[in-house]
């Protein structure tokens, strides 16, 4: 039996995990919202900076909330009159808006498959849930018939490799690593070169996390890219930003050093279920233009979900 549903069609087991994970968010911002609507016949300032107020609260971020609230005020100033379920029903569009990001992601296509191994590099700092995040991808993308091939290329952390050891025979998916203190650029190119010669779909290349010496992680980050090159031109195809959404305004932070380090292309953020800061999700979005391909609502191996924003929004207003 599957453990969830193929991509782009959550089980219920799924749909269920996505709304009690997103519950914190719900109640701590969503449920503000609601109360500075409800029983109002019309938006006036009063209701606009209570709306502002939870906003901010959700750590969706100053300048994202500023845009919402200037949006909501040329509404309100061109049409006079908007009741509480008009105003809901305009955040709900200005939020999803935000997050509309790529035009070319859908939750049924996470990933350009076409493009065979698909490449791609993970990075993010030290106890974001990074090597949980590519157990539990490796697993979903096993799950979905892919066949995945893990690289080990954390190689300054004693337990990354052990960890990202365990999380392989968890998901069943093959690993390729190194002694610690290897050169992560060669762990980079032995899993390239053997997932062309297996004929893998997609190979997941876990990098150090480490921020202190901003020079060195780009110049490790580059370096770990250019060997890519050496056997597949176009690759790393994906640079997924692990983020931990509890974190709020430090993983803003850490968005911001690692998109100048690197050139980012998608976003997963993780441990959204033990906090009511769910809204970085759509500051980060909307901040840095890059898309949330998946979010992490729970512990389990099914709770990394391919993040779908019509669901995200809906569970958030729902």
């Amino acid at each position: 039996m599957a453990l969830f549903g193929l991509f782009g069609s959550k089980s219920k087991e799924e749909k269920s995990a996505l709304e009690s994970g997103l519950a914190k968010t719900k109640s701590g911002i969503f449920d503000k919202l609601a109360r500075a609507v409800a029983g109002k016949s019309k938006v006036d300032d009063t209701v606009l900076d209570d709306i502002e107020e939870a906003l901010v609260a959700s750590d969706i971020g100053v300048e994202t909330t500023l845009r919402i609230i200037e949006r909501l005020e040329e509404r309100v100033a061109r049409d006079k009159f908007m009741n509480s379920d008009e105003l809901n029903f305009i955040l709900r569009s200005e939020i999803e808006s935000l997050l509309n990001i790529d035009d070319n992601f859908t939750p049924e296509e996470p990933f350009d498959f076409s493009k065979k191994p698909f490449v791609v590099m993970v990075v993010g700092v030290n106890g974001v849930g990074k090597t949980t995040t590519i157990g539990k991808l490796a697993a979903r993308l096993k799950s979905s018939g892919k066949s995945v091939l893990l690289g080990a290329a954390d190689t300054f952390r004693a337990a990354a490799v052990d960890q990202l050891t365990i999380w392989s025979e968890r998901a069943g998916v093959p690993i390729v690593k190194q002694a610690m203190g290897a050169d992560p650029a060669s762990v980079a190119f032995d899993t390239i070169s053997s997932a062309i010669a297996q004929n893998i779909d997609v190979v997941l290349i876990d990098t150090a996390g480490r921020l202190h010496n901003k020079v060195n992680l780009m110049n490790e980050l580059t370096k770990i890219r250019n060997v890519m090159r050496k056997l597949i031109p176009d690759s790393p195809h994906e640079v997924l930003l692990v983020l931990d959404g509890s974190t709020g305004q430090n993983a803003y932070q850490q968005a911001k050093e690692f998109t100048k380090a690197t050139d980012v292309t998608a976003l997963a953020v993780t441990k959204l279920d033990g906090t009511a800061k769910g809204g970085v999700v759509i500051g980060i979005s909307d901040q840095f233009k890059i898309p949330v391909k998946f979010i992490g609502v729970g512990e389990k191996i099914e709770d990394l979900q391919i993040f779908n924003k019509k669901e995200f929004v809906s569970s958030l207003f729902s």
